[in-house]
């Protein structure tokens, strides 16, 4: 069974997200069966990177709040991620463009690695304060999580896998996104941000009865003697 994932690195709740939701999937009695796939979207695709400037003063700057009101509302959040073991710092988080960033997940989708991308953007953006739009940072990462050097090269140098990001955007307006993170089940069901693990786990029971009735698994059976019908045994 799919669970469809649509998040951006730059946001803080599709991290805190992801360990919610991981935590419910490790007590799903078949998660061996589900397959996990991250799709990509921008809050904000016109965000010009700013290497000097912090998250703070960009989110101060777009909601006219003060300095200090956007580093209180970052601070909720921080205690946020600290709930689910994460540790952010939005003093070091670089204000960055993510569509090269979803580039790099999209390449390692290609080679299973799309949530492994996911994991070490997310900690790169949040925890390590690095500039997630930055080249020579992409192909360090990339490269960390297992993906070819020459591969990530290759997609930095180019324009490749634009179209793969660009229908995951067009995808998430067609399934109702208007925000992330958005998890689709079986494409029948929908859950929208990042919710407690009680409720993944509720939604993840209920997706699955639907798809293992449209889904019927044969019985695995050891091989021994049999009669096959016209057969006289």
């Amino acid at each position: 069974m799919d669970v469809e994932i649509w998040s951006d690195v730059m946001c803080p709740f599709c991290y805190i997200g992801k360990r919610k939701f991981e935590n419910a999937l490790s007590q799903f009695s078949h998660k061996d069966q589900v397959n996990v796939v991250w799709k990509s979207f921008q809050l904000n695709p016109d965000m010009k990177t700013e290497p000097g400037k912090n998250i703070n003063q960009y989110l101060a700057d777009i909601k006219g709040w003060s300095l200090d009101e956007a580093k209180r509302m970052n601070d909720r959040v921080t205690a946020m991620a600290r709930e689910v073991g994460l540790s952010y710092d939005f003093d070091k988080a670089v204000v960055a463009n993510s569509w090269d960033a979803h580039r790099l997940i999209q390449l390692a989708k290609q080679h299973g690695l799309g949530d492994a991308a996911e994991e070490r953007l997310f900690r790169a953006y949040f925890t390590e304060g690095r500039d997630t739009s930055d080249h020579a940072t992409l192909l360090e990462l990339g490269t960390e999580i297992g993906l070819a050097p020459a591969d990530v090269e290759q997609l930095l140098e180019s324009n490749q896998l634009a179209e793969a990001v660009s229908r995951d955007i067009y995808e998430a307006q067609q399934v109702g996104a208007r925000g992330v993170p958005f998890f689709v089940l079986d494409r029948r069901y929908a859950v929208s941000g990042a919710q407690q693990p009680e409720t993944f786990l509720g939604a993840l029971n209920t997706a699955w009865t639907d798809w293992e009735k449209a889904n019927p698994v044969a019985v695995q059976a050891a091989d021994g003697p049999t009669c096959t019908p016209g057969e006289i045994c």
